[in-house]
């Protein structure tokens, strides 16, 4: 269909071309618009027009990034203009990422002849499911024992050196690998994305994941802890052959699509590009203790080593003393950050003052610096401190304490008269119980009275009738919250050591 616009005869070469070239992209408008006399102003204020215009590239994105990543996965064609792509994975299933070089001749010569190190997870992309990340993966290991969220397929994979997967953090593996050289690692996902959706009826939609690698180069100190670039797409994990089967429907649902709704969608790529991202926040180089990293020799990895070790003992919270006070200047806000584990911003509060870090909102911080340290950065300028899981208050018993004791049961009565007590007064020591375990309370209660943990050999209840029970774990985790006990202590038997008993 041919529609004609009424311009000034001068222009009427220049609109025949134009009518031709977009004859075709016009037609559905033109029958609804009608054919009234339109300026050229009117017809280059389309929406086609619009759409097209806001689909060119800035200026910021034409840079050509150092690396670039490739799944070898296809994109569902079931997703609009202008929205992230979204790649169907089947479980347990080997996918190749390429690793490929991408930078300009004389960029970035440090690397040249040198292993980067890249560092792949799976993450949640929904925030509201990113907030209790941690809960939701320990609640996969529980139901999934011994099994790993993300695998490398090592006999398929082509340039990697020295893979690594920290068996606490089963969403995350590493490698060393040559820029220069080709490089493919092959990876597999285990878990489905409903599993961790809400069941009401079946049927239900599964979550989004994200796929982001992180890649870091060596320090002075051959630690590679230099952030170089970072990328991820977006991915959904269906039971084996269940993603080849969604790809499918995908595609019939668009050929059934009119040419015109067609235009709202992108087509399918045969390949995930994964595009530039901020590098993810809970990455081990932002610790300033020992990480199961790379060092220069390459050595292998230990379970034993660094924060992998389970008998790895946390560095402690910081003091309280060590709030972020409104008067601090921006210099002494720097050095606060970095000692409360906060470096990786550092450069984004370069010129924060401590007034102006406080002043930010919970949402400020978040969208700052995401989720997971957004709530730890927020919490730490708070001042807010991790509630114990028990507290408990204890007094120890002497030879004075049992004679006020004895008062106290004689003036009972009068008490209860006359509402007024002349009773004992009693001084408590509150402990903090966090792990709820007998070897935690010996440990506290030997803290408490100066005294070496060797020198307690067990800890009894007082039951009923004035048996003595043995202090077990399970009965720990069945004291009630602010629970009072006197302590009195029996010589033990056989050495110097002290048997407690809770009274």
């Amino acid at each position: 269909m041919a529609w004609a616009l009424k311009l000034p005869l001068a222009d009427e070469v220049i609109e025949s071309g134009l009518v031709q070239d977009f004859d075709s992209s016009l037609s559905g408008i033109g029958q609804e618009l009608g054919a009234g006399a339109y300026s050229m102003s009117d017809v280059l204020a389309l929406p086609i027009f619009k759409q097209e215009e806001s689909s060119l590239p800035p200026d910021n994105e034409n840079k050509i990034l150092p690396f670039q990543y490739v799944l070898c996965a296809a994109t569902s064609p079931a997703v609009k203009l202008h929205d992230e792509t979204l790649t169907y994975l089947n479980q347990g299933q080997s996918y190749e990422i390429r690793m490929l070089d991408n930078r300009k001749l004389g960029e970035l010569p440090e690397i040249n002849g040198k292993l980067v190190k890249s560092i792949f997870r799976v993450v949640f992309h929904d925030r509201r499911l990113q907030y209790t990340e941690h809960q939701q993966l320990e609640g996969w290991r529980w139901n999934r024992p011994g099994d790993r969220i993300l695998d490398i397929d090592i006999p398929m994979s082509v340039g990697i050196i020295d893979p690594r997967a920290n068996p606490t953090q089963l969403n995350t593996v590493e490698f060393l690998w040559d820029p220069a050289k080709r490089t493919s690692v092959f990876i597999q996902v285990h878990c489905i994305s409903t599993e961790f959706t809400m069941r009401k009826h079946g049927g239900e939609k599964g979550v989004p994941f994200r796929v982001q690698i992180d890649t870091f180069k060596e320090n002075e100190n051959g630690e590679y802890t230099e952030h170089l670039h970072s990328a991820s797409c977006q991915i959904k994990v269906f039971k084996p052959k269940g993603a080849d089967r969604k790809q499918k429907t995908d595609r019939e649902k668009m050929e059934k699509r009119t040419p015109h709704e067609k235009e709202k969608y992108q087509p399918s790529y045969e390949t995930t590009i994964l595009t530039e991202c901020s590098p993810w926040p809970e990455i081990t180089y932002v610790n300033n203790s020992p990480s199961p990293g790379f060092n220069s020799s390459h050595s292998s990895f230990s379970i034993g080593e660094g924060n992998g070790s389970p008998n790895h003992q946390p560095e402690p919270p910081p003091p309280i003393a060590d709030n972020l006070l409104p008067t601090s200047t921006p210099q002494e806000a720097q050095q606060w950050l970095h000692r409360n584990r906060f470096s990786t911003f550092s450069r984004l509060f370069t010129n924060f003052s401590g007034a102006d870090l406080l002043k930010l909102t919970r949402d400020d911080v978040i969208q700052i610096c995401g989720p997971a340290d957004g709530i730890r950065l927020f919490n730490a300028l708070k001042g807010r401190m991790v509630r114990p899981r028990l507290t408990i208050y204890v007094c120890q018993e002497t030879l004075e304490l049992r004679e006020q004791q004895q008062q106290q049961q004689q003036q009972q009565e009068q008490k209860h008269e006359n509402g007024d007590s002349n009773g004992a007064f009693f001084v408590y020591h509150a402990i903090y119980l966090e792990e709820l375990t007998a070897v935690e309370l010996t440990e506290k209660i030997a803290q408490l009275f100066s005294i070496s943990p060797c020198q307690i050999s067990q800890i009894y209840k007082q039951g009923p009738t004035g048996i003595h029970v043995l202090i077990s774990d399970e009965m720990i985790q069945n004291f009630q919250e602010e629970a009072c006990f006197i302590l009195d202590t029996m010589k033990a038997e056989t050495n110097d050591s002290y048997h407690i008993i809770l009274k």
